[in-house]
């Protein structure tokens, strides 16, 4: 017999539908992060040098050398990913032709071959200005900047990229996610934590003083922990976000690396979206510290998507991917780790749901345990593998042969 049609007998017997979780999960597209395919470089300036504590390990050979390149790297990657996604870019990959423009001055024109090629692989797209790398936030500050023409700079880059992210969603037919994060901190203890949090609220309310049409763009604001550089203070700290994004019914992003290491953001989830309409998530892998190693279907990670589906939060949530590892094939990051979120969803779509939630409200914890460990041995794989064949795509011990051949023609040529 058909190993799916075993595995379908198998979750039928548990009250669970496998081809409607096949449905659900083939509907759910993850934004693709561009900056795996080049470690967060972009291609601004041949000598720009990665700022805003953020830090890539790793010199596999192959890395895009240019926008050609990346584009050449993603496509062929998502034909390796099961699902239709989106494409997540940052300010820093603007297509400038040779020209000198700023970030405060970037228009639709620079991202306008972006939108087509999006548009050609049937992707929507997501995006970010870019407030690192750059002259200006060499001193860790950006938005919060205590100098009134510095910090006007990057208010002029953050309302300038919300306006290329509405258009992105005009031209695509499906609302873009521009997200703010900066990298605003002390290395050491400040003496005033507030002034530069009091500069961020200010700056922000200008930056979103702009009405956006809801049909094309939202917006989020990402806050993060610490990180290099900032170890001692963070200004746009998990709490000031949440209170901005409540405030002015913003988008919350909540990175899985931007918290403390026994923290998970599968138990926030439920918390923040009581008061903000919508979230986005940045699904990475932290070790030790915000490391943002490559997705794997983990404990963290399955925790995250099933919260999604317990609490029917799929609709109100949208999905990126965040972590940049230059110590192994670029292409298989991608795909390894967009194939591990996909599966972490699956797992949580066929959880015997509603005989857990019977059980939970009779008080019966007894059978609530007993079915959530059941669920660990049903033959989910099989599942997984329908899935794959259905979108025409390779199964999990398939496709590596493929990026090694796309290795030995391609990346080893650069």
């Amino acid at each position: 017999m058909n190993p799916y049609t075993i595995a379908k007998e198998r979750y039928a017997a548990l009250g669970v539908d496998t081809e409607q979780a096949i449905r659900t999960l083939t509907a759910i597209p993850l934004s693709l992060h561009c900056w795996q395919g080049d470690d967060v470089g972009g291609f601004e300036h041949s000598a720009t040098v990665l700022g805003g504590g953020l830090a890539v390990t790793g010199n596999y050979p192959g890395k895009a050398r240019s926008i050609a390149e990346l584009r050449q790297d993603l496509a062929k990657a998502l034909t390796l990913i099961p699902g239709r996604h989106r494409l997540n870019l940052h300010a820093c990959y603007a297509d400038l032709g040779g020209r000198k423009i700023d970030r405060n001055e970037y228009t639709v024109r620079e991202f306008q071959s972006w939108i087509d090629w999006a548009k050609a692989q049937g992707l929507g797209m997501d995006f970010n200005p870019t407030c690192f790398s750059h002259p200006l936030a060499n001193d860790g500050f950006t938005l919060s900047h205590a100098n009134r023409e510095v910090r006007q700079f990057w208010i002029d880059h953050c309302i300038a990229s919300r306006r290329i992210g509405a258009e992105i969603g005009r031209q695509l037919g499906t609302p873009c996610v521009t997200n703010i994060w900066i990298p605003d901190g002390s290395k050491d203890l400040p003496a005033d934590r507030l002034a530069p949090r009091l500069r961020l609220a200010e700056s922000l309310d200008l930056v979103f003083g702009e009405s956006l049409d809801a049909n094309h763009h939202l917006d989020a604001v990402e806050s993060k922990l610490f990180g290099i550089g900032s170890e001692a203070y963070v200004v746009g700290s998990h709490e000031f976000y949440l209170g901005y994004a409540v405030k002015n019914q913003k988008l919350l992003c909540l990175d899985a690396g931007h918290f403390h290491p026994t923290e998970s953001i599968s138990d926030k989830i439920s918390a923040v979206l009581q008061f903000v309409p919508e979230i986005l998530l940045h699904v990475s892998r932290g070790v030790r510290w915000d490391s943002d190693h490559v997705v794997i279907l983990d404990d963290a990670t399955k925790a995250i998507m099933q919260e999604l589906v317990r609490g029917n939060f799929l609709p109100r949530t949208h999905i990126g991917l965040d972590f940049f590892d230059a110590s192994i094939n670029r292409l298989a990051a991608w795909i390894i780790g967009t194939r591990a979120t996909q599966q972490s969803l699956l797992l949580a779509l066929l959880e015997p749901i509603e005989k857990l939630r019977s059980a939970e409200n009779a008080g019966d914890y007894t059978s609530r345990l007993a079915l959530l460990e059941a669920g660990k041995t049903l033959p989910f794989s099989a599942v997984w593998e329908e899935f794959c064949q259905r979108q025409n795509v390779p199964h999990d011990h398939a496709w590596l042969a493929e990026i090694k051949t796309y290795e030995k023609d391609v990346l080893s040529k650069r």
